[in-house]
This record gives C-alpha cells, sequence and structure tokens, in this order.
C-alpha cells in the first residue's frame, strides 16, 4: 500500500508541482490537496493520509495551527512541515505543535520523498542548517502578550488603536511595545515586527 498524502499550500503552483513530484514515486500517493489551513482537517478526515505536508503561512489558519489541529483529530497523521521560511522560531513551534520533520521548499525532490518516508516510519526529519540556526538562535524572549501586542502593531496602527484591539490600556501596550523592543534590539516598533516575525516568534 502507498503512504498517503494530503498536501495544503495556498499556492497552487507549488502545490502542484509538489504533488506531481511525489506522484512519481511508486510507494507514495497523493490523495488530497487543499490551499488553506482550516481545510486540512476536514479534507484529512475524508481522505485518511498518512501523512500531511503543510506550509507555514496560510489563510484560514496557519500550519502549525493546524499542525495541532491534525495531530488531536488524527493522531495517526504524521506531519511533515515543507515551507520556504525557514525560521528558527517556525521550526520550535513545529514541533511543539506536534509535527515530525520540517523542511524548506527547494529540498530536491528525491530528499523531499525520502523525508516523507522518514517520518511515516516514525522518524523526525528537520533540515540541518535550521536545526544548527535554531540551536543558536534560543527561545523566543517574548511573553505571550508582548507578541500578542507586536502581531496587533503589523497592521501600522496607533497605540490606541493595539489597545482597543486587544483590549489592553494605552499604557499598558507602550510597556510592553517598549519591553518587546528591547528584547528584539529593535528601535522602532515596526522593526521589531519585522525581527519578530523574521525570527518566526509571532
Amino acid at each position: 500500500m502507498p503512504i498517503r498524502l494530503l498536501l495544503a499550500d495556498d499556492q497552487a503552483l507549488v502545490r502542484g508541482a509538489l504533488a506531481a513530484l511525489l506522484n512519481l514515486e511508486p510507494d507514495l500517493e497523493v490523495v488530497a490537496e487543499v490551499g488553506r489551513g482550516d481545510e486540512v482537517v476536514p479534507r484529512a478526515r475524508e481522505t485518511r493520509p498518512d501523512v500531511a505536508l503543510l506550509d507555514v503561512e496560510m489563510p484560514g489558519k496557519d500550519g502549525i495551527a493546524a499542525t495541532a489541529e491534525l495531530r488531536a483529530a488524527l493522531p495517526t497523521c504524521r506531519v511533515l512541515m515543507v515551507t520556504t521560511f525557514g525560521r528558527p522560531g517556525y521550526l520550535r513551534r513545529a514541533m511543539a505543535a506536534g509535527a515530525s520533520g520540517f523542511v524548506v521548499k527547494d529540498t530536491p525532490a528525491r530528499q523531499l520523498a525520502d523525508a516523507v518516508r522518514r517520518v511515516h516510519n516514525g522518524l523526525r526529519v528537520v533540515d540541518p542548517a535550521l536545526a544548527a540556526e535554531t540551536l543558536v538562535s534560543g527561545d523566543s524572549p517574548l511573553t505571550p502578550r508582548e507578541s500578542d501586542v507586536l502581531r496587533a502593531a503589523r497592521t501600522g496602527g496607533t497605540v490606541a488603536d493595539i489597545a482597543a484591539a486587544l483590549g489592553l490600556s494605552e499604557g499598558t501596550v507602550r510597556n510592553h511595545l517598549s519591553s518587546a523592543i528591547g528584547k528584539t534590539g529593535a528601535r522602532t516598533r515596526i522593526e521589531a515586527v519585522r525581527l519578530a516575525d523574521e525570527r518566526g516568534w509571532l
């Protein structure tokens, strides 16, 4: 029996290319493709894949949240993250959510197919360069609330806008922003958002 695969990527061209490459392998079969994170679990319930290959950044629900939901709904389905964004924080969060592997999209087709087989066999597969970078970078220094405030600051709204969105006082928002700016080594809140994003902390 071939290993049944579900692919989730919001870029149809990438998803189609991955499906074509993986279907060339005699022991792999793509049984479902979705373009949104919130479609992962419903399609997985219908098609019962053995391994789900998920992108990180997708509409509806990101791949990390979809991983946690999928592992709860179908514990036998293993997850391999396949993403453009090889960020240390993403790797830590994906593994914490229950992913068995994490590779970047420029991984050669043969290596990707091998990663699928290894994950299916219960092994962990992580891009070596990203694993090393993750060890060096350490955990996110941001508190959950500082992360919330930085996420809300992505839109460029005022302190008052952020406070209203999160149900906090403006003074509290300023304190969290100031702390987050210091922890990221940024000079402005926009730079703090960018740096935290690049490190996969948000």
